[in-house]
């Protein structure tokens, strides 16, 4: 039987990719992962523009799968493998052997894990990095694999930019780096000897301008701590202190409201009633005093009473009527017991049982980031109360370690979020999975409360933009971008301390050796700095000396070979200085033309010119012709790439 079309053509472009690969001298690297972090840095790879020529990028993602943001298999000038597991073979496919880097970036740790030891199997030299969040088993995985590794966990990077936007404060992650502790802050929160440099300009007319070259207006700076609580902390203390007393009277009248069902209520308000009605009249026929008539009525209502025939027939109309009424309450006493049990195991199970709230934050959805969020808030002591779909998520067992209430439920309905007391509440942090479950939710809470604080998550960048100008819900962030940076140092082998979080952008925060015969070799350290790319926060001499920092910086000082020169830059502005700070390329010889005379020998005339981006070394006529019926493979939205390629001129000088 023939052999199917898919895996005939699945088998060409693996054929063809390995011929490609011999002898180019671009790096390669290989991204496992389908959403948009591996669709981020599987851009940045390919955009990048160290080394010269860009890099060789090959994705492997699922044959099927649905994708919340961007499309990673969609992008130009990737090469793609769909397999439904990572292991030795689908690695062998990719071209792992001899690659620069490994990403594992699906939202698996054990799959990541096992999947680093498939390709620790196939290559022990390469290097991983993995995508996780128990940090048990990043620390574990540190030391087991004998490759070269690098654990992140995009949600630990993540939560702090959410946790400031709820809180309407500036980020309040700080970093170490060599003897200084540095923060992001406010300008107006810092003292001026304390600013570092000026991240970000925010105005509502031009929007943010990163880096910008006036130092002095910036509104956001990087600025050195020095013990006083960042701005984020400081609104926390303050939430805190202001909470107002929960309000008992309240809280009672609604346990007593959700204790029984409608119906039942009302049929035991009907039948209190007829018994007051009758126990009156009753205390005026037989002229007694009220507490006189209270012990008749219910001595007649719950026990019954002896006949007494001599009665006038009015009261003993009365006296039947009671009777009946107290032979129904028994019954509905007994119902209003049960159901109120019933109804309170079931709401303390899914979380509706809360009392009444104010002035806590609400996060929706317990995966990997809302459970960063929550943590995070409660570390700074402000009530959270959590809504899941799931009984039992993610981070249900540390929930119930902080003594979060989890309701469970879906938080696009109005009785969902009304458990939650999103009305009153200080935000409303939507972190779950489903861009689309995020939009309803957060409209669904807006019509509770028009000015609520509102932080959604998005995967898809530009659906998040659209959000913002159309609906005006609030603060979006995506998780993907904010971890991006850190993932693309890992794998390119780049010092990157942690990344800063301004608005929607990311400003990587590193540290760039500078090689010996090096653009920046011997020059002045005031070519470092470019307004809106990169900005010199530090220099470390070589030889291990101290670390001369902002302060005591002269941009008329000469960088040395060995120098370490710390910026915050952004991606672009990062590869530029990478470039600059890379030792100088080994010179490409220069073929000489047809009939030139060397050594007073005649060289031949060269049948083919070497094609750009490759060595004498790359693909040309020592690769074997391709197997019959098999077709060059194409990368998505390129062109062919043919077994053999030539380069000729003709009369009008085009390249055919």
């Amino acid at each position: 039987m023939a052999e199917p079309w898919r895996d005939r053509a699945r088998r060409a472009v693996e054929w063809n990719w390995r011929l490609r690969s011999v002898g180019d001298p671009r790096p390669h690297y290989v991204i496992c992962g389908k959403d948009a972090l591996a669709y981020y840095v599987a851009r940045a790879m390919l955009e990048s523009e160290l080394p010269a020529g860009g890099a060789r990028v090959t994705v492997v993602v699922p044959e099927r799968y649905r994708s919340n943001g961007p499309d990673v298999a969609g992008l130009r000038g990737v090469r793609v493998v769909r397999s439904d597991r990572l292991d030795v073979a689908t690695f062998e496919a990719a071209g792992l052997a001899g690659a620069t880097g490994l990403a594992l970036l699906h939202q698996d740790d054990v799959g990541n894990l096992h999947a680093a030891l498939c390709a620790q199997a196939v290559d022990q030299r390469v290097r991983q990095v993995l995508r996780m969040f128990n940090g048990t088993l990043a620390d574990g995985v540190r030391k087991l694999l004998k490759a070269p590794v690098e654990v992140l966990s995009d949600a630990e990077m993540a939560a702090p930019a959410f946790v400031a936007a709820a809180l309407n404060e500036v980020d309040p992650s700080s970093f170490q780096h060599r003897d200084k502790t540095l923060r992001v802050a406010r300008r107006a929160d810092v003292r001026p000897q304390d600013v570092v440099c000026a991240l970000a300009h925010l105005s509502e007319a031009q929007g943010v301008e990163l880096l910008p070259a006036e130092q002095a207006g910036a509104d956001l700076v990087l600025a050195e701590a020095t013990g006083q609580p960042p701005g984020t902390e400081v609104a926390a203390r303050r939430l805190v202190r202001a909470r107002r007393r929960r309000r008992p009277v309240a809280v009672v009248l609604g346990a007593v409201r959700g204790f029984a069902t409608r119906k039942i209520g009302i049929a035991v308000m009907a039948v209190l009633a007829l018994i007051a009605v009758l126990g009156a009249l009753i205390s005026r026929a037989e002229d007694v005093s009220p507490l006189e008539a209270l012990y008749l009525t219910l001595v007649t209502t719950l026990s019954g009473a002896d006949p007494d025939t001599t009665k006038a027939a009015d009261a003993q109309i009365m006296q039947v009527v009671l009777n009946l009424a107290g032979l129904a309450l028994i019954p509905l006493i007994t119902a209003v017991v049960v159901d109120g049990i019933v109804n309170a195991r079931l709401a303390l199970h899914t979380g509706r049982l809360q009392p009444a709230r104010v002035g806590h934050v609400v996060v929706i959805g317990l995966g990997n980031v809302g459970t960063r969020v929550m943590a995070q808030l409660r570390e700074y002591d402000v009530e959270v109360v959590a809504i899941d779909k799931d009984p039992e998520p993610r981070g249900a067992a540390l929930a119930r370690q902080l003594e979060v209430p989890l309701i469970v439920g879906d938080a696009a309905l109005p009785e969902t979020l009304v458990a939650a007391s999103v009305a009153d509440c200080q935000a409303l942090v939507v972190a779950s999975t489903d861009d689309v479950a995020n939009l309803e939710a957060a409209l669904a809470a807006r019509d509770l409360r028009a000015d609520l604080r509102v932080v959604l998550r998005f995967f898809d960048g530009d659906f998040a933009e659209r959000v913002e100008e159309t609906f005006a819900l609030g603060v979006s962030r995506s998780v993907s971008y904010l971890a991006a940076p850190a993932f693309i140092g890992a794998l390119t082998e780049r010092a990157v301390i942690t990344t800063i979080p301004v608005d929607r952008h990311a400003l990587p925060v590193a540290e760039v050796p500078v090689a010996a015969g090096s653009e920046l070799d011997g020059r002045p350290l005031d070519v470092v700095n470019r307004d809106g790319q990169v900005r010199l926060i530090a220099r470390t001499p070589a030889g291990g000396a101290k670390t001369i920092w902002w302060k005591d910086l002269d941009p008329r000082q000469v960088i040395f070979a060995g120098d370490r020169l710390t910026v915050v830059a952004r991606r672009r502005g990062l590869d530029w200085l990478t470039r600059q700070c890379a030792p100088p390329a080994h010179p490409v010889p220069v073929p000489r033309p047809a009939g030139s005379v060397h050594g007073g020998v005649p060289a031949p005339a060269a049948a083919s010119a070497s094609v750009p981006g490759q060595t004498g070394s790359g693909v040309g006529a020592a690769h074997p012709a391709a197997p019959a019926g098999q077709v060059p493979a194409t990368t998505n939205g390129g062109q062919p790439e043919e077994v053999e390629l030539t380069r000729r001129h003709d009369g009008s000088g085009e390249v055919s």
